[in-house]
């Protein structure tokens, strides 16, 4: 099996770098076909040999993109993307910058939702073209292309060690934000790469306790949402198998569902235990994520108080792909934690008096501007400050959470800030495995009519 498995990606290697319609379809076929019978090993070596290839340097638009889908659905067998996860994300970036050049050439020309980009047509390049120019075919390619790059880089962002990649790079970080940003309305699965990349922007927190005023340092990975945040923070901090904080341990049937595990059904609702507050003194929504809480010298900083209500949720991770992990890295001195809860706002009383309305709504927590498309591959460079592309009509905004009830300050504790703390190293988390493809198909989205009769394995338009 190892052997028909070998000689089968060969195969695809050769089609995709001769761009041979006739065997490269039937390649991709074998290879995921073949993928689930083979060793992990086997599957490894294969996406280091795929990702020379997903450059975009040795092969035509249209098998590059289908290239990377292949990528991540090896990747979705359980298989480590190796080098082949960075070089998904590169691609996207390089691609979603044409596409967006072609989107707003779309909107200056008529407006309207762009095409599907796998129904994108000659008329819809000659119509850009009247914008664009020379740069209209590039850009036509990459509207066409874009889907099957965001389809990859999302299954792509789903492992650890890919979003530890993306953290260590800003640059790259901040051009993927961008694009998912200004695509997102148009492709669903580039609002679930913005959700991803938002992932990779917190791993750790500085997380004090206000009953007991003790302070912990804390990692953590793969966390899709403050739900999550705070049954995992629950579990390492509360009752004698924790760090010992006063309170009921959760259920270990919530944490497997937060961790890697399915949700039980005989577990389904986890009751809170503190209401989670920034430094400032502005509550940390558990519908929100780690990226959004405040940071006071670079730590985001997490402050446990007592509920003012009791809360409840459903055991289950926003992400299901994703494994989330979260552990203390050590808890503070009496007298660095001190230094702490000086610079942290009064507590609240746990039931606000109903006659105060004084206190402020808290702000939301927004990301940072990123920066915009660049020119690329000859393609004309974004307008200064473009107007907003069309939404699709089904779009609705999420719906803000209800502000906090008003309260009254109370007294704060002593002494002088303490300087800034680089980041912790991160350990590696361990990768759920992942479930089997549903569909009977191969899991490339369908290619557009008669690309496969093309000799360029290009869109029928060209």
């Amino acid at each position: 099996m190892v052997d028909e498995f070998r000689a089968t990606f060969q195969q695809l290697i050769d089609a995709s770098v001769t761009a041979d319609p006739g065997q490269f379809p039937a390649a991709v076929h074998r290879v995921l076909v073949l993928a689930s019978r083979i060793p992990v090993s086997e599957r490894e070596l294969a996406l280091e040999a795929l990702a020379p290839l997903l450059t975009g340097d040795h092969a035509a638009p249209g098998i590059t993109a289908d290239l990377c889908v292949v990528a991540g659905a090896l990747v979705e067998t359980g298989t480590d993307p190796g080098p082949a996860g960075p070089e998904v994300l590169r691609r996207l970036r390089a691609i979603g910058r044409g596409a967006i050049v072609f989107a707003r050439a779309w909107q200056r020309t008529g407006g309207g939702e762009p095409p599907d980009p796998d129904s994108v047509t000659a008329a819809d390049e000659n119509r850009v073209a009247t914008d664009l120019g020379a740069d209209a075919p590039g850009a036509t390619m990459c509207w066409w292309t874009v889907a099957r790059h965001a389809l990859a880089a999302k299954t792509m962002l789903t492992r650890s060690t890919v979003r530890s990649h993306v953290r260590r790079d800003p640059t790259l970080h901040a051009e993927l934000v961008a694009v998912a940003n200004q695509l997102g309305d148009h492709l669903p699965d580039l609002q679930e790469v913005r959700a991803l990349l938002r992932m990779a922007e917190a791993g750790s927190a500085l997380v004090l306790d206000r009953e007991s005023g003790r302070a912990f340092r804390v990692l953590f990975d793969g966390i899709g949402d403050n739900f999550q945040l705070h049954t995992l923070l629950a579990d390492a901090l509360v009752g004698p198998n924790g760090m010992g904080l006063a309170g009921d341990p959760p259920d270990p049937r919530w944490v497997r569902a937060f961790r890697d595990g399915d949700p039980d059904p005989a577990a389904r609702t986890v009751r809170g235990w503190w209401n989670l507050v920034a430094h400032d003194g502005t509550w940390v929504w558990n519908e929100g994520v780690p990226a959004e809480i405040p940071t006071l010298d670079g730590e985001h900083v997490l402050v446990l108080d007592e509920q003012p209500y009791p809360r409840s949720w459903s055991a289950h991770r926003r992400h299901p792909l994703v494994a989330g992990w979260l552990e203390v890295e050590g808890e503070l001195l009496a007298e660095e934690a001190a230094l702490w809860w000086k610079r942290v706002a009064p507590a609240e009383p746990a039931i606000p008096d109903p006659t105060d309305d004084s206190t402020p709504i808290p702000e939301p927590v927004l990301a940072e501007e990123a920066a915009g498309a660049e020119r690329v591959r000859g393609f004309l460079p974004p307008e200064p400050e473009p107007e907003p592309l069309p939404r699709r009509p089904e779009a609705a905004p999420r719906p803000e959470p209800a502000p906090p009830e008003p309260a009254a300050p109370a007294e704060p504790p002593v002494p002088p800030a303490p300087a800034a703390r680089p980041e912790p190293a991160r350990p590696a988390a361990a990768e759920p495995p992942a479930p089997p493809r549903t569909g009977g198909g191969t899991g490339l989205p369908p290619l557009p009519p008669g690309v496969s009769n093309s000799s360029a394995w290009g869109p029928t338009w060209r």
